[in-house]
Parts: structure tokens; C-alpha cells; sequence
């Protein structure tokens, strides 16, 4: 992490590297967390600073492999846009996202900068209800696209994902707050054998679930949670 801030302060129209995820809320297991970062940017990521970026990232990977390194790059201008896409690092690529409510909860709550003002500053604050819609819009988003293709969940790491994303999605709808991957696990919608393994390899070891179960296990959790989460049906439920 220092090293990446280091050559990333080296770019003079950086303005700042800010950690979110696993590592800003304590939950980091090195060799199975991403390591989530946040950088902002003075003035658009043209397509020579792209160039840059995708270098310096790419001497990273190669002298860090593993450590899964993501990182958006935020213009300083467009920091309150919650639905403008950014260039992002994620995977070996640069790639354009949103930044995520979610990541700028995890941000404003519990990140810190590795150079740069902190993230309090630059950022606005995330009430209870922002998380909330932030949660909503996830759950509604992608995974409502995801539980109408029941065959992605063959895949182990959706199964996984979807069934942490749900619970995590679930306490941040009912208390405003944010969940860790860890403390998901633990309120996940599965049995206690499927949680323990989940746990195992949160943990870092290779335990395999079984593959066809787990799939039709988070699938079915994921129709429901979607489904719930529906402006509708939560209109409905509160007004009840």
C-alpha cells in the first residue's frame, strides 16, 4: 500500500489514495480480500493519464501479485455524481464504473487516506437513508439481474458473493448500517454447515462446498432478498 501511494503521489494531478472495504472496516484476510482504494483525480482522466494509470498498475501487479489490487479514479469535480462511471483498475484491466454508494459509505465511515485530506472532507456524509437506498439500488441493480440467470450460481464464487451481498444487503435496508464480510457470514440465509464452510474459507482455506446445493441454495435467497427490497414491497411492508 505504500508503495502503490508512493508512485501514485509521484503523478502530480493525483490529489489523493483513500482506503475503503475489508481494510478500512478491520475485516482484511490477506490472500482472499481485494484490496479497495479510491483515488481522486485533479481535473478528467484523459486518455494519456489512462495510459499512466494502466502502466504504473501493471508494474504493481507484477511486483504484488495477489494482492488483488481495484482502484477508482475519481475526478474532483464529480465527486457528489453517484451515477457518473470512473475509470477503474480491477482484475488487470481499466475498466468504467460507478463508485458505488456503498463504497463511499465505507469511505465517509470508516476510510482513511494513504496521502491527501481525509476522506471526510472530500466526501459528503451517508446518513442511514443513503445507505439504505445505496443498499436498495444493488440489490435491485445487479443482483436482481443476477437472480433471473439462475445458471451464473454454479459458479462457486457468485454463490459465495451473493449469499454475504444478501446479508449484508438485508442489515443495511433494516438498520442504515454497514455489515463486514465476516459478520455477514454469520447472518447468512443458509444452513449451519453451509455458513461454517463459508467461514472456512473467509478464513483462507480451500474447503469445496457442494457445488449444485450451494447454487440452488443462494439463487433461492437472492430471488427472495431482490424481491423484497422492491420499492414497492418495501413501501408495502412499512406501511403495514
Amino acid at each position: 500500500m505504500a508503495e502503490f501511494g508512493r508512485l501514485l503521489a509521484g503523478l502530480d494531478w493525483l490529489i489523493g489514495l483513500y482506503v475503503a472495504g475489508s481494510l478500512a472496516t478491520g475485516d482484511y484476510r490477506p490472500g482472499v480480500s481485494d484490496l479497495d482504494l479510491v483515488a481522486v483525480v485533479d481535473g478528467p482522466v484523459t486518455d494519456a493519464r489512462e495510459a499512466a494509470l494502466t502502466a504504473l498498475h501493471r508494474q504493481v501487479d507484477s511486483a504484488f501479485d495477489g494482492t488483488n489490487l481495484g482502484c477508482v479514479y475519481v475526478d474532483v469535480e464529480r465527486l457528489t455524481a453517484v451515477d457518473v462511471r470512473h475509470p477503474t483498475w480491477t482484475h488487470g484491466l481499466l475498466v468504467q464504473r460507478v463508485l458505488s454508494g456503498i463504497s463511499r459509505a465505507e469511505l465517509v465511515r470508516h476510510g482513511y487516506a494513504v496521502f491527501g485530506r481525509p476522506p471526510r472532507e472530500l466526501f459528503p456524509p451517508m446518513s442511514g437513508d443513503a445507505v439504505r437506498d445505496a443498499a436498495r439500488a444493488e440489490l435491485t441493480g445487479y443482483w436482481a439481474w443476477a437472480a433471473r440467470r439462475p445458471w451464473i450460481w454454479c459458479d462457486p464464487v457468485i454463490a459465495d458473493l451473493g449469499l454475504t451481498s444478501m446479508a449484508r444487503g438485508r442489515h443495511a435496508l433494516r438498520t442504515g448500517g454497514l455489515l463486514s464480510k465476516s459478520a455477514a457470514i454469520e447472518q447468512a440465509a443458509a444452513p449451519p454447515w453451509l455458513i461454517a464452510q463459508l467461514r472456512t474459507r473467509r478464513q483462507g482455506s480451500p474447503v469445496v462446498s457442494p457445488r449444485w446445493r450451494t447454487a440452488l441454495i443462494a439463487w433461492r435467497d437472492a430471488r427472495r432478498t431482490v424481491r423484497k427490497a422492491q420499492p414497492s414491497v418495501a413501501g408495502h411492508h412499512t406501511e403495514g
